[in-house]
C-alpha cells in the first residue's frame, strides 16, 4: 500500500512513517504539513492508496482539502484530530473518510484501522479485477466454457469478503464464521433448493462447527464451538448495524446505506440505532434485536448473485 501523510506536526508524521514502515504496512510516498499542495492530481500521480490527514492545520485544513478533491481521488482517507466535535466528525464522514482517529495516536488502534483499510482496498481491487476479466471474456465472445472457468477461478469467498467489507465488518472476529457459513451453504446447495427451504440456523452452525473441530470431536466440543460461533456472528452483525446507521446518520443518501441497510436489516432496527447514535446513548444495557437468519440469507444470496451475475448476463 502507498501512504501519503498530511499533518503540520513533524513528530506525528515521523511516528506514522515509522509505524507504517516497521510494521510492513506499505511505503510512504509523500508528506505535507498542510493540505494546500495535496491535490487529487498529485495523489493520483503517485498512485496513493491511503491518505492520512490531520483535521486542523494552517493554510488549508483536512476537511477543506478533502472537499477540494471533489471525488477525484479514489483512494481511502483516514482523518486524525484532537478535536472530538460531533459536527466536524459528521462532516468528515459525509466527505467520504473511512475512519476518524483521535490524538494522541495509539499505535495498536492505528495499526488495526490501517490494516482494515488496506484489506478493504485489496478486496475492492479483487472484485474490480473479476469484473474487468469477465467483461473481457464477454467482449471476446469466447463462450460459456470460458465464463465457467473464470467463475471457478474467483470463488464465493471473494464475493462474501467484498460484501463484508461493504458492511464494515471484514475485520471483526465473526467475519471468518460468516465466510465459512457462506462457503458451506454454497458447497451444499443443489438445484436452488435454498430458495424454498433454507437450512435452519442450528443446522448451519453445527455444520461448520463439526467441520472445524473434526469428525472425531465429542458432542460437547461441537456444542462449545457452535455457541462461540453464534456469539461471534451476532456481535459482527450488531457491528454492521452500527456501521450502516453511522453512515445513514451523516448522509441518508449514501450509496452504501441505501444499498445495504434495508436489505440486510428491518427499518425499525436501523432507525433505532440511528436515534441511539444521534443521542449518543450507550448500548451496554440494551441489546439490538438481531435477525441472524435473515442476515445470513441475504448475505448468501447477494454473494451468489455477485458470483453468477456474469453468467446470467452472458445468457
Amino acid at each position: 500500500m502507498k501512504f501519503f501523510l498530511v499533518d503540520d506536526d513533524e513528530v506525528i508524521r515521523s511516528l506514522l512513517r515509522h509505524i507504517i514502515e516497521d510494521e510492513d504496512l506499505g511505503e510512504v510516498v509523500g508528506e505535507a504539513d498542510n493540505g494546500e499542495a495535496v491535490t487529487s492530481q498529485v495523489l493520483n500521480f503517485k498512485n496513493v492508496d491511503i491518505v492520512i490527514i490531520d483535521l486542523l492545520m494552517p493554510v488549508r485544513d483536512g476537511i477543506e482539502t478533502i472537499r477540494s478533491w471533489n471525488g477525484a481521488f479514489k483512494g481511502k482517507t483516514i482523518m486524525l484530530s484532537q478535536v472530538e466535535s460531533k459536527e466536524l466528525i459528521g462532516e468528515a464522514y459525509t466527505l467520504g473518510i473511512e475512519y476518524y482517529v483521535t490524538k494522541p495516536i495509539n499505535k495498536t488502534e492505528f495499526l488495526t484501522i490501517a490494516k482494515k483499510v488496506s484489506q478493504i482496498i485489496s478486496l475492492e481491487k479483487t472484485v474490480e479485477t473479476i469484473r474487468r476479466s469477465l467483461n473481457g471474456v464477454f467482449e471476446k465472445s469466447i463462450g460459456e466454457r470460458a465464463v465457467e472457468s473464470l467463475s471457478k477461478q474467483y470463488s464465493i469467498i471473494e464475493a462474501v469478503e467484498f460484501l463484508l467489507s461493504e458492511l464494515g465488518i471484514i475485520g471483526e472476529n465473526g467475519s471468518k464464521d460468516l465466510i465459512d457459513i457462506i462457503q458451506h451453504l454454497y458447497n451444499h446447495e443443489a438445484n436452488d433448493t435454498f430458495e424454498m427451504n433454507f437450512p435452519s440456523m442450528k443446522e448451519i452452525f453445527e455444520g461448520i462447527s463439526k467441520y472445524r473441530v473434526g469428525e472425531t470431536a465429542s458432542p460437547i466440543e461441537v456444542l462449545r464451538e457452535t455457541k462461540a460461533s453464534e456469539q461471534r456472528v451476532r456481535r459482527a452483525i450488531n457491528q454492521s448495524i452500527t456501521h450502516l446507521a453511522s453512515i445513514g446518520l451523516t448522509d441518508f443518501t449514501n450509496p452504501k446505506f441505501e444499498n445495504y441497510a434495508l436489505k440486510f436489516f428491518d427499518f425499525s432496527i436501523v432507525r433505532n440505532k440511528m436515534t441511539e447514535l444521534k443521542n449518543e446513548k450507550s448500548n451496554h444495557n440494551k441489546q439490538v434485536k438481531i435477525h441472524t437468519k435473515k442476515f445470513i440469507q441475504v448475505l448468501y444470496f447477494e454473494a451468489k448473485k455477485l458470483v453468477h451475475t456474469s453468467r446470467h448476463d452472458q445468457n
